[in-house]
């Protein structure tokens, strides 16, 4: 387990509009806002296609399936991170049947429009927190 205090800074809102792709966004919205450590605290919206990817084996490092489509769907989830200035994000999307989701890929783009709301956090090095393998 590793346990770190921070202190909060800014809270950023992102709003994207159609055709635009999600995981691009964000990454240049770190970029254009300096942000080197934030968590992602939520997001909703829809899109026309999506592509993410999950783990598929319990094996470390695991192997990923990588899911992509075409197809109208709401997002009722985003979260995760921003670490070191990488942007790590997890979305979950639903229809009338189902929801499926994972790990952000190029690729998810925006039908109607997505909200995205991150803090930026200080005081706490998270550069290692998306490594893989055994926490102390």
């Amino acid at each position: 387990m590793i346990v770190k205090s921070h202190t909060l800074k800014r809270f950023i809102t992102l709003r994207l509009g159609n055709g635009k792709d999600l995981l691009e966004s964000l990454e240049e919205a770190v970029k254009r806002e300096s942000i080197r450590n934030a968590l992602i605290l939520a997001g909703f919206g829809s899109v026309a296609s999506y592509h993410f990817h999950v783990v598929a084996d319990s094996n470390l490092p695991p192997e990923n399936a990588f899911v992509k489509g075409e197809s109208a769907l709401d997002v009722v989830q985003i979260s995760g991170a921003v670490i070191d200035g990488r942007v790590h994000a997890h979305i979950l999307f639903t229809d009338d049947k189902t929801a499926l989701g994972g790990h952000v890929e190029p690729g998810c783009r925006v039908l109607t429009f997505i909200v995205v709301t991150m803090q930026e956090v200080e005081g706490v090095d998270m550069a290692d927190w998306d490594g893989i393998g055994k926490l102390p």
